[in-house]
C-alpha cells in the first residue's frame, strides 16, 4: 500500500549528507513530512467518511485526481557555529559513552594484546539494538585502528611512505578485543528525534581511548620497573614500536638515540 523510494537526487536533488551519524535523524524526519504531506490531502476524505480504511481512502483520492506521492525533506533545525565568536550551538544533540579497556603488553617486542572491553554506549531508544551493538563494536575497532595502529610515515622527499596494506595496518580479527562486551545505556530517550533515538557510528570510536591508555598504564608499569618512574609522553598511535620505545629499560638506554626515546619512532 505504500511504496518508500530509495534517496537519490531524482528524488531529492540537495538532500543532505548523512555524515556525523545522522542519517537516520535526516531520513527518518524527511519520511515524515512526506507522510505529513499525503495526510493533509486525505484529510477532506477521512472528513467525508470517517469508517473508511486506508485503501479506500487512497482510491477516493485517486479517483479526484489527488497527488498521492510526496517529496519529503528535512534539516538539522537550530544548529550553527560561529568559529571567530566560539558561540552558537554545533550539534542538535550528544551522546555518551564509557569504556573500560585491559591490555597486555609484551615489553620485549611492544606487541598487546586487549584482553578484554566493556563498553555502555547512549543510543537513546534504540531503533534495532542488533544494529546498534554493531555499529558500537565496529566503531570501537575502528578506534583501535586510529589510536594504535594507523601511523602515516612519509619520505624525505615528501612521499606517502604507508600507502598500501603492507605499510599501513589497519584492524583485523586479531585486535579485536578477546572479551569483548558492550551494552545499550537504557531508558535514555532522546527527544528531538524519530523514535527517540540516538546516531551511533562515529561516537564510538572515541570510546578506544581506554586502549591506549591502558597500554600507557602497563609502559608506566614497566617503566617503574625500569627505575624510570614520571610522568612520560606518549603519542598516538600507540603502535609497537612507540610502546616498545617508551619503556625505558636498561637495553634501550644503552643503544637508543635520545632522539629516538624521545619521540616514541626511530
Amino acid at each position: 500500500q505504500v511504496y518508500v523510494a530509495e534517496t537519490a537526487t531524482d528524488k531529492c536533488a540537495n538532500t543532505l549528507p548523512t555524515a556525523a551519524s545522522v542519517g537516520a535523524d535526516l531520513n527518518g524526519f524527511a519520511v515524515q513530512d512526506a507522510c505529513q504531506q499525503i495526510n493533509k490531502r486525505l484529510e477532506r476524505f477521512r472528513m467525508a467518511k470517517p469508517e473508511a480504511s486506508f485503501p479506500e481512502l487512497a482510491m477516493a483520492a485517486f479517483l479526484d485526481r489527488v497527488d498521492l506521492s510526496a517529496h519529503g525533506f528535512y534539516k538539522t533545525p537550530e544548529v550553527g557555529y560561529d568559529f571567530v565568536s566560539g558561540k552558537g550551538k554545533p550539534f542538535h544533540y550528544f551522546s555518551y559513552g564509557v569504556a573500560c579497556s585491559e591490555v597486555e603488553v609484551d615489553v620485549l617486542t611492544g606487541d598487546f594484546t586487549i584482553l578484554r572491553s566493556d563498553l555502555l554506549h547512549d543510543v537513546g531508544s534504540s531503533l534495532s539494538p542488533a544494529i546498534d551493538v554493531g555499529q558500537v563494536e565496529g566503531g570501537f575497532v575502528q578506534g583501535v585502528g586510529l589510536f594504535m595502529l594507523e601511523e602515516m610515515l612519509w619520505m624525505k622527499n615528501g612521499h606517502l611512505f604507508t600507502k598500501g596494506p603492507s605499510t599501513y595496518k589497519i584492524p583485523s580479527a586479531n585486535d579485536v578485543p578477546i572479551d569483548f562486551r558492550v551494552r545499550l545505556f537504557d531508558d535514555a530517550p532522546n527527544r528531538r528525534t524519530v523514535y527517540s533515538s540516538k546516531g551511533v557510528g562515529e561516537p564510538p570510536l572515541n570510546l578506544a581511548t581506554s586502549v591506549f591508555f591502558a597500554a600507557k598504564d602497563a609502559v608506566a608499569a614497566a617503566r617503574a620497573q625500569n627505575g624510570a618512574d614520571g610522568p612520560f609522553r606518549m603519542d598516538t598511535p600507540g603502535t609497537c614500536e612507540r610502546l616498545r620505545l617508551a619503556c625505558g629499560d636498561p637495553l634501550l638506554r644503552d643503544f637508543a638515540p635520545q632522539d629516538v626515546l624521545a619521540n616514541g619512532s626511530w
